[in-house]
């Protein structure tokens, strides 16, 4: 139970942090371009956690370490923020891009099997197909809205979720004894890296004036990165690339509850309904199937329990000669 409560705990964190990025990117677009929301982002990331590394670990990182959190964070981080932040800024509904993104579980468990050797069963498939309608209800609205984006922007949230998909299964192909912190930093690091540059070289490194920015990149910081990113790979490493896929799918309609709260847009009868269609296909592909014991290991936890279990206490005498505590009840 305390295991279960824990993969809850996980689950629902990983949601709400991961969902709060839509809210960071309002706040942040308003006062400012995208590559310098996602520079400084980064920037103040790799400072607080290089302060942490610094304070406490101070361990040295072996190439091989370097190597594969850097490649992991140009995918999760560089990638799939590149991909869904400037197909918005070209004109890209956000609905569209959501469901683009939305894809990134039917990948994953497509590929979990020949990749991983990960088994996903016909429930769990019927769950995916099921969270993706759930998904295309909620974002029904922006589907219908006539987009002015230039065609080759569509690509970009394509590009989105296929970075995430490549980062999930580098992270689980070649795995690291490294703690969180000090794999998010290396990550940030490389993201950071990246998302400088762009900025410098589109002349938007230097930060507005405006608290508002501030107040987004303290929001972005803290709960969609060390949130969304730390909540992530710590359910990728407690369970299936598939179960912690299938999670994003509740991202769209936990996101559009917290543009009504924090922005007051208009949530309708069709993403009400996607979104209890989400959760409950969610729940399909999360459930814990009964598993079938062995029979050998059966009878061997059976012939342990036959010598060693205390008999109860009885106000009766014993028989004489007490007979040996059967096995048929396995």
């Amino acid at each position: 139970m305390s295991l279960l409560r824990t993969d809850t705990a996980l689950a629902a964190g990983f949601v709400l942090m991961w969902s709060s990025g839509f809210v960071g990117a309002v706040l942040g677009t308003a006062t400012a371009s995208s590559a310098t929301l996602l520079a400084w982002r980064f920037l103040i990331v790799v400072l607080v956690l290089g302060a942490w590394w610094a304070l406490t670990h101070r361990r040295r990182f072996s190439a091989r370490d370097v190597a594969v959190h850097a490649l992991v964070g140009l995918l999760s981080q560089g990638v799939y923020l590149s991909g869904v932040v400037w197909s918005a800024e070209l004109g890209v509904p956000a609905g569209i891009a959501a469901l683009i993104a939305a894809l990134q579980p039917i990948a994953a468990a497509a590929l979990a099997g020949p990749l991983l050797g990960e088994h996903t069963s016909r429930a769990q498939w019927l769950g995916l197909v099921i969270g993706l309608g759930g998904v295309a209800l909620v974002v029904g609205g922006d589907l219908a809205a006539p987009g002015a984006a230039p065609p080759v922007a569509y690509a970009l949230p394509f590009l989105a979720m296929a970075g995430l998909v490549a980062a999930t299964f580098t992270e689980r192909a070649l795995p690291s004894s490294l703690p969180l912190s000090d794999s998010l930093l290396i990550q940030s690091g490389a993201s950071a890296v990246v998302f400088t540059v762009v900025a410098a070289l589109t002349g938007g490194l230097t930060p507005p004036a405006d608290g508002r920015f501030w107040l987004a990149i303290a929001w972005v910081v803290v709960l969609s990165t060390f949130g969304g990113y730390g909540f992530y790979w710590l359910n990728v490493r407690r369970g299936s690339v598939t179960r912690t896929s299938t999670l994003l799918y509740l991202t769209p309609p936990t996101t559009m509850v917290l543009a009504f709260v924090m922005f007051g847009e208009r949530v309708t009868a069709g993403g009400l309904l996607g979104l209890a269609i989400c959760f409950g296909a969610v729940l399909l592909v999360l459930r814990t199937p009964r598993e079938l014991s062995v029979p050998g290991e059966m009878m061997a936890e059976c012939s342990s329990t036959t010598s060693s279990a205390p008999r109860p206490t009885s106000r009766r005498p014993a028989p004489a000669r007490p007979r040996p505590r059967s096995s048929q009840k396995c």
